[in-house]
């Protein structure tokens, strides 16, 4: 199968390629900045993604079989620091996509977020339940879900995912690596003990990204997470326990405190069902998460 892939470079993206590749799939590689590491990429393309005139003629010189999207601002302060920007990138090249994979043919399959709810939610979001985001990035990736479903109604997937796990291309990118490197700098990081969370590895949402690619019985919005939920404060505790730091390196908040964090969403757990029970791949423990996190250099200061 061949395969356009956006966001090439990103934390998903990267894991989608070389685990397309070992699958023994062809990968047409689109990135930004940072040019991925995957090895056996057919062809890697330095592109920004507001260029969709220069995406279609790529799309229509390699005709991919797929098309799989994980091209995103996806920092909310990002987005709101430029809202125009992000309107681009996280809706117009969707809809875009869309509308080419239509042309073609392929199979779409575009990345959400856990963010598009508000989290308020007494039980665990089904992918049924209505959205209602608190922010504009979340907004932003509920316009792009809406567009991809009309533009491309026959064979498209949403994968709505939470915060994931994993070493980035930079060493700066990753939850932990902003974790550590903020320790390193001498902060104590205040994590919220009323914010949770179900966090999940790049790698094992590649691995489901790629069945779905190669399942084109599945269709619409689908939910995947970790096989565990938390707090932002104990996910904190878990990597310094992993990278054997002092404990106390990280200090634990509640958001109510703070009016400036009152409204941040208090629990974006997700229900898998139906999605789980028909893929192959399993939601991975944290721990399991945990032992993917080789490529950072473990942080041991005497300060701390």
């Amino acid at each position: 199968m061949k395969i356009l892939l956006t966001g090439a470079s990103g934390l998903l993206g990267n894991a989608y390629a070389q685990a397309a590749i070992r699958r023994g799939h062809s990968v047409i590689a689109l990135y930004n900045r940072t040019e991925p590491t995957a090895r056996g990429i057919e062809q890697c393309v330095q592109i920004d993604a507001q260029e969709l005139d220069k995406i279609t003629a790529l799309a229509l010189e390699h005709w991919p079989d797929a098309i799989v999207n994980c091209a995103a601002i996806s920092s909310p302060d990002a987005v709101d620091s430029d809202a125009t920007l992000a309107e681009k990138i996280n809706v117009a090249l969707p809809r875009h996509l869309a509308q080419l994979s239509t042309h073609l043919g392929a199979r779409l399959l575009h990345v959400s977020t856990d963010m598009v709810f508000d989290g308020h939610a007494a039980e665990p979001y089904r992918s049924t339940d209505m959205p209602s985001p608190m922010n504009l990035y979340g907004q932003t990736k509920l316009m792009a879900e809406r567009e991809v479903l009309e533009h491309n109604p026959e064979d498209p997937v949403v994968l709505r995912i939470p915060i994931l796990m994993g070493n980035s291309l930079t060493g700066k990118r990753s939850l932990h690596e902003k974790l550590l490197a903020s320790i390193a700098r001498g902060e104590k990081p205040q994590l919220f003990c009323d914010e949770i969370r179900q966090p999940c590895s790049a790698a094992n949402v590649a691995e489901v990204l790629l069945e779905l690619s190669e399942r084109r019985d599945l269709h619409g919005i689908f939910h995947w997470a970790g096989a565990e939920t938390m707090s932002r404060f104990e996910i904190g505790q878990r990597i310094l326990k992993h990278f054997d730091l002092p404990l106390d390196s990280v200090q634990s908040v509640c958001k109510n405190s703070d009016s400036d964090f009152a409204n941040r969403p208090s629990n974006l757990t997700f229900n898998l069902h139906p999605i789980v029970s028909k893929l192959k791949t399993k939601p991975a423990t944290f721990e399991e998460q945990l032992q993917e996190l080789t490529d950072i250099e473990p942080l041991r200061s005497t300060d701390h």
